[in-house]
């Protein structure tokens, strides 16, 4: 059974997408999976782990995310490191707005996921009351190999993203007791 011809390049289409068109889907997926800007949004004593993952030693270069982009127009991840108050939590949010699609969520530490060890008025608990958070990576603080870990799920959902043209559903939040 006969292909149809691609009417800009002569070129014969098979299937229903088109062998074209889905490896270049399959590429642009790769393209973004090995160049995410991230925008680090530190607050509290977790800043000190998520530096450790650029060192040497872990090198998050590797994965193509060693480069921060300062400005939300710039970047594409949003790395949510610490604990969140509720009178910061207006400029997060309004950070999140100004990043353009596709954008990710990253929510990093236990402070950030759930609140933390944090049980009062000025403590927002879980910034996915504020945002939607894609990933996870809890702890307290996280260490630089579940950063690593976490950021290669990211690297799979940006993938699936490209390659389905759906974003995947958020993350639950992870279930802790007090």
């Amino acid at each position: 059974m006969p292909g149809t011809m691609a009417p800009w390049s002569g070129i014969e289409m098979s299937g229903e997408a088109g062998f074209l068109t889905s490896r270049l889907d399959e590429a642009i997926g790769w393209a973004r999976k090995f160049s995410i800007f991230q925008y680090p949004f530190v607050t509290a004593c977790c800043g000190m782990e998520y530096m450790a993952t650029a060192c040497s030693h872990y090198d998050v270069d590797r994965f193509g995310a060693g480069l921060p982009r300062f400005s939300p127009r710039q970047a594409d991840v949003l790395f949510v490191v610490g604990t969140i108050s509720h009178k910061i939590a207006p400029v997060l949010k309004r950070i999140y707005e100004q990043m353009a699609e596709p954008k990710w969520v990253v929510s990093f530490g236990v402070c950030t996921c759930t609140g933390g060890f944090y049980d009062n008025y000025a403590t927002v608990m879980g910034i996915d009351t504020i945002i939607p958070v894609d990933i996870y990576i809890p702890g307290c603080p996280p260490r630089p190999e579940y950063v690593l870990d976490g950021l290669l799920k990211l690297q799979a959902k940006i993938q699936t993203q490209a390659a389905s043209g759906e974003r995947p559903a958020p993350e639950s939040r992870p279930e802790f007791e007090r």
